[in-house]
């Protein structure tokens, strides 16, 4: 889907490592929670709290999940989760467009 329709919007961004990674909140209206942004070329560290799933709809990255040795790349079209109360690092060498779907 290219779009979501019918959304409440957070006019305040989110944003994170000093702007490298700025986002905005959506409440869709089944409930569920999204935010949509971008993450500058950076390699950054973030924690969970609860299920997310990373879908990209631009751009490219490379991802570890907590506990994991490997890297893994994803592209615009791909999504990865990550489990609640972990961690995952991600590094951008152009800016990555997501969409971060919460459980």
């Amino acid at each position: 889907m290219s779009q979501f329709d019918n959304v409440s919007v957070v006019k305040q961004a989110n944003v994170y490592f000093d702007g490298k990674c700025v986002s905005h909140s959506l409440q869709l209206a089944d409930g569920s929670r999204k935010t949509l942004g971008v993450i500058l070329p950076s390699a950054l560290t973030f924690t969970t709290t609860s299920p997310e799933v990373m879908e990209g709809v631009g751009g490219s990255c490379r991802v570890r999940l907590q506990g994991e040795s490997e890297w893994t790349s994803y592209g615009a079209g791909q999504s990865f989760a990550v489990p609640a109360n972990s961690s995952f690092e991600i590094a951008c060498d152009d800016p990555y467009h997501y969409v971060c779907h919460f459980a």
